[in-house]
């Protein structure tokens, strides 16, 4: 994995922007820690931050075509390399190393913007075109890597992160009415179209942008689309399998050291007793890690959205699948600590300290010598493993799941902060419903499980995704996602609700499908989402950090909130009626979170516009 960021201008020699190469390269040098690389021209900027995963030497960046007329900037991994480059071979191609970036650059070079649709990874990149003066931005069909644009007339700068696209001169960290409605409305979910920033957008999964001196074109190459299901129940199951089983192996090439998460969930479970199997038929043994934290046993507290604790379900895979275990044990202190710079790795206010927690997380990853790690993202999303999809209160509730009503949020601000945030959160919500592809035979039920399948793949996955890119890059560690393969979106956008909940259970299919391989125990545990703290001295340390920052008249939070609302909810913090966002974030993730804007507003020097 890499950063990539540039910039293309038709009205004047970018060489002149003599500092902006080193400053774009230094702002994404946590994303790519091991090499660096420029190309310059007088339209075009290209720059390149290296994590050298495969072929060290053969898949140096920018990398420039044989006839030296197209360059490449590249941030991903192809997960289908082997059968593109025999396929190229056959048309002619010659190859001189063995990395993923050389088979990107001669697919394009083949077969045009038609290649993308041949791509099975997950990627984001530039390829600029010199006789053609032509750039064309990419991003996988997922949007698991990020990429982010701004354009000014006849100049485009882009970037993996916003901070690459505010190094430039003409860029600046300003925030409209939409950009603070987001924020404080949605947060920590964006619009998929929104980098937040005023003028930066984001290139949206499955989406390509070529930009040239006539303007900028916007084309999709991948959607979902609404089939029929022909399957039997016992084909769907098999096939259900094969998916996951192909893409977990797909996901295990590397040339460094690789792990896998392990929560002793099911998902992570399937992962890592896949990844076992295929390791020791290789004379090798796995390396598994979790996260808890200091004391949270003594202060768990059960409930529909955390039902049990992880402990004696990770050692149970452990001794099934004889890895070699690693618990990371994180401090309260550390934990608050590290908001600050999870801020800073999403260019956002985030999932306060789940976001915290896992940079810490992955940084002792990191530094215990794995550079690759596969993790269980996203079966949730899409085989129905939340509660919303099985609550059918909330199921048709006409809102987001995860977030139900502005209320709360609302009743923390100032009157006439802001301007029909209601109406500015429906109309999102709204629009992502009616793009869900849909069959007239569908049921009622039928069609709003399409809509919550495009809720969460667009917004909530979408959300975690993105914390999971940037906590994880930010220490030079490349997160791999088997489940998020578009062949097994695709599968289980068109499964009936009946296989996917197989047995009323969420995630039935996927329990079905590998309960032969894993303990019963595993197979039929209730989910259970990625641990956060319990400890209330957590949140003692964010409550009086909070209250520090609310007499603070340096700080914007002031003149966005209420104190009198923050002090009862601080003496009454198991009141709040339900979480701020999704199933973690409550009351002292809501202390943490506006933390995060102070220290946004501050380190980015946010204008108000």
């Amino acid at each position: 994995m890499c950063g990539i960021a540039g910039t293309i201008d038709f009205t004047r020699d970018v060489r002149e922007l003599s500092d902006l190469p080193g400053r774009m390269a230094q702002a994404l040098t946590r994303r790519g820690p091991d090499a660096e690389g420029v190309y310059q021209d007088a339209c075009a900027l290209l720059v390149h931050r290296r994590l050298i995963v495969v072929d060290p030497e053969g898949g140096s960046q920018p990398m420039t075509s044989p006839d030296g007329n197209t360059v490449l900037v590249y941030n991903g991994e192809l997960y289908n390399t082997d059968e593109l480059r025999r396929a190229l071979t056959d048309l002619g191609h010659r190859f001189r190393g063995h990395s993923d970036t050389e088979v990107v650059l001669h697919a394009y070079l083949a077969w045009g913007c038609k290649a993308f649709g041949k791509l099975n990874g997950i990627y984001a990149f530039a390829i600029w075109e010199k006789d053609k003066r032509r750039l064309t931005l990419c991003r996988d069909r997922l949007g698991v890597k990020p990429l982010f644009y701004a354009r000014r007339g006849k100049m485009l700068v882009f970037g993996s992160e916003q901070k690459a696209i505010l190094c430039h001169p003409e860029m600046r960290a300003q925030l409209d009415e939409d950009g603070l409605r987001s924020i404080l409305l949605l947060g920590p979910a964006r619009p998929p179209f929104s980098g937040v920033f005023h003028g930066i957008r984001s290139v949206t999964p499955g989406q390509y942008l070529v930009f040239d001196e006539s303007g900028l074109d916007y084309q999709l190459y991948w959607k979902l689309t609404a089939k029929e299901h022909t399957e039997t129940l016992d084909q769907t199951i098999e096939h259900t399998r094969f998916l996951i089983e192909d893409a977990a192996k797909r996901q295990l090439v590397s040339d460094v050291p690789l792990c896998t998460f392990l929560s002793g969930g099911l998902d992570s479970s399937i992962l890592s007793m896949l990844a076992a199997r295929e390791m020791k038929n290789k004379g090798e043994t796995l390396h598994t890690f979790s996260v808890d934290y200091r004391d949270n046993e003594k202060y768990f507290t059960k409930s529909i959205f955390q039902p049990n604790s992880d402990s004696a379900y990770i050692q149970t895979m452990v001794d099934a699948i004889g890895s070699t275990h690693h618990t990371v044990v994180l401090e309260q202190d550390e934990l608050a600590r590290a908001l600050l710079d999870a801020t800073e790795a999403r260019d956002l206010p985030g999932m306060a300290d789940v976001d915290s927690s896992l940079l810490l997380f992955c940084k002792a990853v990191k530094d215990a010598g794995f550079t690759v790690c596969q993790s269980g993202e996203c079966a949730d999303e899409l085989f129905g493993g939340y509660p919303w999809y099985h609550r059918e209160e909330i199921l048709f509730e006409d809102c987001f799941p995860w977030s139900r009503s502005t209320a709360l949020r609302q009743s923390l601000l100032h009157d006439g902060l802001i301007r029909d945030g209601e109406e500015f959160v429906r109309a999102h919500y709204a629009c992502t419903c009616q793009s869900a592809p849909k069959l007239d035979s569908d049921s009622p039920k039928d069609a709003r499980m399409r809509e919550m399948f495009v809720l969460n793949l667009q917004w909530f996955m979408a959300t975690l995704l993105d914390r999971k890119d940037r906590t994880s890059m930010y220490s030079g560690l490349e997160v791999r996602v088997p489940f998020c393969d578009h062949r097994i979106v695709e599968y289980a956008y068109n499964m009936p609700w009946s296989m996917k909940a197989l047995d009323g259970r969420e995630k039935g299919i996927v329990r079905k499908a590998f309960e032969n391989d894993l303990p019963e125990e595993i197979t039929w545990r209730k989910k259970s989402p990625y641990p956060k703290t319990f400890s209330p001295v957590y949140t003692q340390i964010v409550a009086d950090a909070l209250r520090e920052k609310m007499h603070d008249k340096t700080s914007i939070l002031p003149q966005f909130f209420r104190w009198d609302v923050l002090e009862d909810l601080m003496e009454h913090p198991n009141d709040l009626p339900e979480p701020w966002y999704g199933q973690l974030m409550r009351t002292p993730q809501i202390f943490a979170y506006l933390l995060q804007i102070d220290h946004w507003f501050r380190t980015y020097d946010v204008e108000l516009i």
